[in-house]
Order: structure tokens, then C-alpha cells, then sequence
């Protein structure tokens, strides 16, 4: 199903996307007319619109070096009260270019707390006939006081899941405002 949405838009990018030439091109820049595909701007059409509980999004464009591009999605907010906020996302991207196609899938979740001083977040992506790769991050603040805070936060990342050690970070941050705040 998926692959279906995702070949129909790379089609309606491949058709929206033709080399077209403005009127009178060719009289007004003689000396130019051989660049014509490089003179011309690139155009993209951006859309969103609501559908149920989530939005689809999309952008349909084209690139200087002749490849086209179709990118979609579905976004939903899951809740939004006093356990926070939860949102979901999926998308996928089409390239159709001269050096290549390429295809690639994603997902993510991201949840804030109630207060909007803790956060988390969840992104797998996978490149067609490609690496899947993962992403997963978090942070918390704590207010001490009104002048005194500290935040940490942490991440573990991996570009191809199931292969190598993934990567790590963590960090952390005490702040004092002096003189008031």
C-alpha cells in the first residue's frame, strides 16, 4: 500500500516537474538560451490538509541537477492533556534523478510532558534496498529554585540497526541566574 502512495506521487512529480520554457525566452536572452534548463527556477508545491484526527502534508519539487522529488505524510496528535503530549508521524520520500532513485521510509514519536519540561523521542527510517537506522532521545529540566535550574538529557543513535554499536550521548547543564530572573 505504502509503495503504491509512494510511486504515485513520484509520478505526479515526474509530470509536474517537465522543462518548460516562458514565452518569449529566446527573444529576451539571446546570449542564454543554451542554459535554459539552468536559467529557469525551481518550482515546489507544498500542501496540507486535514483529514480525521491527523494531517497529510507534501511537497512535490525539483532540484538544479534535473531530478525531481516527491516527499508525503500522515501526522496525528495521539493526546494532549495531563500526561502530556504525544505525536506520531510517518512520511516517505521519492528522488527520481540522473545519478539515481532513491526511496526512503520513516517514522517517529515524540511525547512532552504536561509542564513541557521533560521530553522524548523515537525515529526509525529505512532507505529501500538500504540501511534502517534509529534514533531515540530524551531531556528533563529540573527548577531548584526561581534562579536555579538543571538539565540533562541523553541520545543513542544508530545509522544500521543490527550491525556495529550504536552511538551514545548524554550531557548535562546547571545554570544560576544571579540577580534576579
Amino acid at each position: 500500500m505504502q509503495s503504491t502512495i509512494i510511486i504515485g506521487f513520484a509520478l505526479l512529480a515526474c509530470v509536474y516537474a517537465q522543462v518548460s520554457q516562458p514565452p518569449h525566452y529566446k527573444e529576451m536572452y539571446p546570449n542564454q538560451y543554451q542554459f535554459v534548463k539552468q536559467a529557469r527556477h525551481p518550482r515546489d508545491v507544498t500542501w496540507d490538509k486535514q483529514v480525521g484526527d491527523g494531517k497529510v502534508f507534501g511537497t512535490l519539487g525539483d532540484k538544479q541537477d534535473g531530478s525531481v522529488y516527491g516527499k508525503a505524510g500522515y501526522k496525528q496528535d495521539f493526546f494532549n492533556d495531563e500526561r502530556g503530549k504525544l505525536t506520531g508521524e510517518a512520511y516517505g520520500a521519492r528522488v527520481l534523478g540522473p545519478n539515481g532513485d532513491s526511496s526512503f521510509l520513516g517514522g517517529k514519536v515524540n511525547w512532552n510532558n504536561a509542564a513541557k519540561d521533560a521530553e522524548a523521542n523515537l525515529e526509525l527510517t529505512r532507505q529501500i534496498h538500504g540501511r534502517t537506522g534509529a534514533q531515540a532521545d530524551f531531556s528533563k529540566v529540573w527548577n531548584l529554585d526561581k534562579n536555579t535550574r538543571i538539565s540533562a538529557g541523553g541520545t543513542v543513535s544508530q545509522a544500521d540497526l543490527g550491525r556495529g554499536r550504536p552511538d551514545y550521548g548524554i550531557g548535562a547543564k546547571f545554570e544560576h541566574f544571579f540577580g534576579g530572573h
